[in-house]
């Protein structure tokens, strides 16, 4: 937020490079994101749906948010009959759209304050303030349907007592279910752990994912814009099929069109497409099969403007667009997924998530520098295929780790023990339902112990088993709150 408005306020070159150099140092919200999510849906059936979420909101921000952005840029020369008086506006023409921007990050910011659960293992059980504040102002808003309170009664008191025993008592597999109190006393992460094989083999696989694939679409409009075949400023030495060197010459407007179809195009793909496939198929296959697409679109993608005439070559280049959409919607929440799933437990999650968006960025950085190098080079040659050609060289070299890339099982586990790794609020009343449905005898038991002992008790045994049997009853008794 305060990065958008040092921006915003920016008068030369230099301070707007400083304030975007600040906001990408301040910026750590993508490996946060992912390890918020990982950690939210450990289920793996469930992964490719939650892992679509984040590029598909992406996606829309990038559509709608140029167009914002544009449309409220200097609004006292677009604008003069609501802005044109405004001496703000003229000394700073693009504060306007930075501050309503830092305005949707303040939304976000407060949603996530008042509404967003805690995934940390250490800190998940500790109470949230923000999210009590939250719940208070939504019972201003929403109508709450009156509980019928349970009478406050030696049952009561003995099925707390016993709930509280059993939620440290050991699982049935042997592991100890971890009490609040013990999980802030971990070590921090070893960087042996971070950098397991397939950890490191994940890295090095997003890494040149993100190089070749920005540079793409980062030098696509580049090429588009460029002169066509044939005319003045594009050369004549032709020697097909390798030696052309021009582009389409078509106009921004045009090229705006193109993608932003791309992006709506992306968009169902991402949600409509990808879970069910991935859920089919596996991630791992549908990430060998997408790495392969990569290197046929780049070396394509040139030819496109060989056609004969400018409806074809662009007909062409959104046929070409189309596959490196559905390359690129499959690759980088794959990607995600199993580097997620690679982490050796939850504890290290975060960090991982925090190196791979950090190795990545070495890429997006590397990636668009390398593609307008080789493409001065080709235009200058007279060869339009090098910097297409030299992607597609990348591209294979980031296809060669995914086939030593095992897909892992993950967090979630089976569905038996999903309610181990649930986060709950209600975590009492989950633990009385593990115990009505796997203790009822030990129930029970306590309960006639307890009544043996009472200084109130019956002398009845039979009021001593009706009392039992109704602790039984009030452990049925799942949805009563306590």
């Amino acid at each position: 937020m305060l990065s958008s408005l040092l921006f915003g306020f920016s008068r030369s070159l230099t301070w707007a490079i400083a304030a975007r150099a600040f906001a990408g140092s301040v910026n750590g919200n993508v490996g946060i994101i992912r390890t918020t999510v990982a950690e939210l849906v450990p289920q793996k059936e469930l992964q490719p749906r939650a892992f679509s979420v984040m590029p598909l909101v992406w996606t829309i921000g990038s559509i709608f948010g140029p167009g914002f952005g544009g449309a409220l840029a200097n609004p006292a020369t677009k604008y003069p009959g609501l802005f044109g008086t405004s001496g703000f506006l003229k000394t700073y023409p693009f504060a306007l759209p930075n501050m309503i921007a830092s305005l949707f990050f303040l939304v976000g910011l407060a949603a996530g304050f008042l509404f967003l659960k805690e995934t940390l293992e250490t800190k998940k059980h500790r109470r949230d303030y923000g999210r009590v504040l939250g719940r208070s102002l939504l019972r201003l808003f929403v109508r709450k349907e009156p509980v019928k309170r349970q009478q406050d009664n030696e049952q009561t008191a003995l099925l707390w007592d016993h709930s509280r025993s059993y939620s440290t008592s050991p699982l049935p597999d042997g592991n100890r279910k971890s009490s609040p109190g013990s999980l802030g006393n971990q070590t921090p992460p070893k960087y042996s752990e971070v950098f397991s094989k397939q950890s490191s083999i994940n890295l090095l696989t997003y890494t040149l994912l993100a190089l070749h694939s920005v540079a793409y679409d980062q030098l696509l409009p580049v090429f588009m814009h460029y002169p066509a075949q044939g005319s003045p400023t594009s050369g004549q030495n032709v020697r097909l099929p390798f030696k052309f060197g021009g582009g389409f010459g078509i106009d921004s407007n045009r090229i705006g069109l193109l993608f932003t179809l791309y992006g709506v195009f992306g968009m169902f793909v991402q949600f409509l497409i990808f879970p069910p496939v991935a859920r089919s198929f596996g991630v791992l296959p549908c990430l060998k099969v997408v790495t392969i697409m990569f290197p046929i679109v780049y070396v394509a993608t040139p030819f496109t403007t060989l056609m004969p005439t400018a409806l074809s070559q662009q007909t062409a280049m959104f046929i070409i667009m189309i596959f490196k959409c559905f390359a690129v919607v499959f690759a980088f929440p794959c990607t995600t997924i199993l580097l997620t799933n690679s982490a050796v437990s939850l504890r290290i999650l975060g960090t991982l998530n925090g190196v791979s968006t950090s190795i990545s960025a070495l890429g997006r950085a590397v990636g668009p520098a390398l593609g307008g190098w080789t493409f001065s080079i080709g235009v200058e040659k007279g060869y339009m295929i090098v910097p297409w050609w030299v992607l597609a060289a990348c591209a294979v070299l980031g296809a060669l780790p995914v086939w030593w890339l095992v897909e892992m099982d993950g967090f979630g586990g089976n569905k038996d023990n999903d309610s181990d790794t649930d986060v709950n609020d209600d975590l009492l009343s989950s633990e009385r339902d593990e115990l009505s449905r796997s203790k009822p005898q030990a129930i029970e038991d306590d309960a006639s112990k307890h009544s043996a002992t009472n200084e109130d008790q019956l002398t009845s045994p039979s009021d001593s088993s009706g009392l039992s049997k109704a602790v039984s009853h009030s452990s049925d008794r799942k949805s009563s709150p306590l």
